[in-house]
């Protein structure tokens, strides 16, 4: 026997006075179904079949809708997720959240096995509301090579079930497609009712859908995944673009700040010679005027302050004193020593003749002058 999964919609709910949920739900179909070989072990690889080959098993309606079958999906209890093995009397009470209803709720609709599980268990009946959204019933049968092999590989046989759990919504790929492990799953289902005609393989509803530039046909089971797919890519490269744009953007913005910071520092390197030139003369002209013997050259500012003030005052005002202290000294001995100024001397003292050739000149026209007068009174 191989344990086997199948999942279906929830389908309509109904809430009890007691607080219990009463569901109608789909739980097995009649037709086809694709698995892979793998999954059905040695039924699969004794007829020689590759781990990875798509195997086809038909369950027919003499099968799903035997009375052996429907017997025992009557009272078979309800679970969240497929547990890691059956359901029995020793696990029931921990594992256990309801159950499917009396062999009177097993209908056929269509092709269906329709059953009315009833949920007990308040956390439970929240997950199926919400993020458990799909039945997947726990089933063990027979797998035994079809005579007709135009029509199916396999038949199932002696279905036998043993639990009905709630599990996630939606397919998680290949390699998981139902979210879940207790089983084989089917790869891909067919109408219920609907049997394989094409002796080289199995018919499928095809629909059209756009991948890139191109239309091509997939299985109509697959558009839904293949169009989830296709959003989730179409979000990651909008993200990966707008990504892109967020580096560039702060990037530029970085460049931008290290340009004005360079400007910034290039307008701070600029030296103005001609005002360096102004106030070294002008403070070598201040020391001087404190002290005209200070030499000057290869001398600081500050070095040419503290001289000033020490030959002004002595060494030791200077001696312990900051350049800010040396700074206020020097500016207050700056008031007492007023620089020579040669143009003042020559305003207020007048102008004095310095060559003896004029003074001699000047002595001679005194005297003849002299001579002229007593001349007269002669």
């Amino acid at each position: 026997m191989t344990r086997f999964v199948d999942r279906f919609g929830v389908g309509q709910l109904k809430e009890t006075k007691e607080g219990y949920l009463v569901a109608t739900s789909r739980v097995a179909r009649t037709g086809v179904q694709l698995y892979l070989a793998r999954e059905l072990g040695d039924a699969a690889t004794s007829q020689g079949f590759q781990p990875n080959d798509i195997v086809r098993v038909y369950r027919s309606p003499e099968q799903v809708f035997s009375d052996a079958s429907l017997g025992t999906i009557t009272r078979i209890p309800l679970t969240l997720d497929h547990p890691g093995e059956d359901l029995s009397a020793e696990n029931w009470s921990r594992l256990a959240k309801g159950e499917v209803g009396d062999s009177y709720a097993v209908e056929r609709e269509q092709g269906w096995v329709v059953v009315n599980p009833m949920l007990k268990d308040s956390d439970f009946i929240s997950a199926v509301k919400t993020t458990h959204r799909e039945w997947s019933a726990g089933y063990s049968a027979d797998i035994v090579p079809y005579a007709d092999k135009t029509l199916a590989d396999f038949e199932m046989i002696g279905i036998n079930y043993n639990h009905l759990a709630a599990v996630p919504r939606g397919r998680a790929g290949p390699e998981a497609r139902i979210g879940d492990s207790w089983g084989a799953s089917p790869v891909q289902d067919f109408q219920p009712g609907e049997l394989p005609n094409n002796p080289k393989g199995v018919h499928m509803d095809l629909k059209t859908v756009v991948l890139g530039d191109k239309a091509v046909q997939v299985a109509v089971a697959d558009v839904a995944a293949i169009e989830q797919y296709k959003a989730q890519m179409t979000k990651a490269l909008a993200d990966a673009e707008a990504a892109k744009s967020k580096v560039e953007k702060d990037k530029d913005e970085e460049i931008g700040e290290l340009k004005g910071k360079l400007k910034k520092a290039e307008d701070a390197a600029v030296v103005d010679l001609d005002a360096l030139v102004a106030d070294r003369t002008a403070l070598v002209a201040q020391v001087h005027a404190i002290d005209a013997s200070i030499p000057v050259i290869g001398k600081s500012a500050d070095e040419l302050r503290k001289t000033a003030v020490a030959r002004k005052w002595g060494d030791a005002m200077v001696a312990d004193a900051n350049p800010d202290v040396i700074m206020g000294l020097f500016k207050a001995a700056c008031k007492d020593s007023v620089p020579a100024n040669p143009v003042r001397g020559i305003v207020a003292d007048g102008l004095h003749d310095l060559n003896d050739a004029d003074k001699l000149v000047q002595v001679a026209h005194n005297g003849y002058a002299a001579r002229l007068q007593r001349n007269k009174g002669a």
